[in-house]
């Protein structure tokens, strides 16, 4: 299905009002190709009938379907390389010092903010056995968090075509922690187990979640107008523990967010703290 003059932008208004992501007039490829099998599955005849069908019609199912359709972005196993040395090197060392000197030594909290399909939180997972070793008596949760529920669903499986394992810059890490099966690859119990996936829309209040050591919020602000994508990094660094350490994407920077966030420099990663009011513990 081809975009017919005028129907861009009532599509981009659609996509901006349910996912917070703005598209400009060179993502028409995106719109027609991830969203014309919606709406012709759904009996539109072009897109400007999906839009007054989406607005008028109050079909949830359709709308979780186009936020699916847009959200739902390739990624790699290690992506970036860098943030992951830096997790290994010096953020997960400091944060275990940090949490002995509390007084809950073998306990560390990780947030994954746009999971996608579940190589991040599983990656961090993986890092974190690397380094630990036994994780036994450790209390470890990885959240997991995504706005679409199909991308959850399948990320909750754990298991990855032969195309998706060759996609991976530390092929050490992803033979030693998948097994082979009928099907694909499957991430053992043990780095699984750390995680917990959770439909979570970063436009909406963050409640009930937290405090966290680390945050990894890469590859998501970029798609965010700068209020937009100003608003989320605030709201999301206060979930932070003192001293905590927040990860955005290669291409993305807070610099321009003024002196609430220190930037840092690690195994050739730049990471941040924020210079906020410490979160309680619990």
């Amino acid at each position: 299905m081809q975009l017919r003059p005028g129907e861009m932008q009532l599509m981009r208004q659609m996509v901006l009002q349910l996912t917070g992501v703005s598209l400009d007039d060179s993502k028409g490829y995106l719109i027609e190709t991830r969203l014309g099998r919606i709406a012709e599955k759904a009996g539109c005849a072009n897109f400007n009938e999906l839009y007054f069908k989406m607005r008028y019609g109050a079909e949830k199912a359709l709308e979780q379907q186009v936020v699916d359709a847009i959200t739902t972005h390739e990624t790699t196993w290690f992506r970036d390389g860098s943030p992951y040395d830096a997790l290994q090197f010096k953020l997960l060392p400091e944060a275990i010092d940090a949490r002995e000197k509390l007084g809950q030594g073998r306990k560390l909290r990780i947030w994954s903010c746009a999971c996608s399909t579940g190589q991040e939180p599983y990656g961090i997972g993986m890092v974190m056995k690397e380094l630990i070793g036994d994780l036994g008596g450790w209390d470890i949760e990885i959240l997991a968090t995504d706005i679409g529920s199909a991308t959850l669903a399948s990320a909750a499986q754990g298991v990855y075509s032969d195309l998706d394992m060759s996609r991976t810059m530390r092929p050490q890490l992803t033979n030693k922690y998948f097994t082979k099966e009928n099907g694909g690859h499957r991430v053992q119990d043990a780095i699984r187990r750390l995680v917990r996936f959770q439909e979570r829309n970063l436009l909406q209040p963050i409640v009930g979640v937290g405090p966290f050591d680390v945050i990894f919020l890469r590859n998501v602000l970029i798609y965010f107008e700068p209020e937009t994508r100003k608003d989320i990094v605030e709201r999301v660094s206060r979930t932070l523990l003192p001293n905590g350490w927040l990860v955005v994407g290669a291409s993305e920077n807070l610099t321009d967010l003024g002196p609430r966030f220190r930037a840092q420099t690690h195994c050739g990663a730049t990471v941040y703290q924020p210079n906020l009011q410490p979160v309680a513990l619990r």
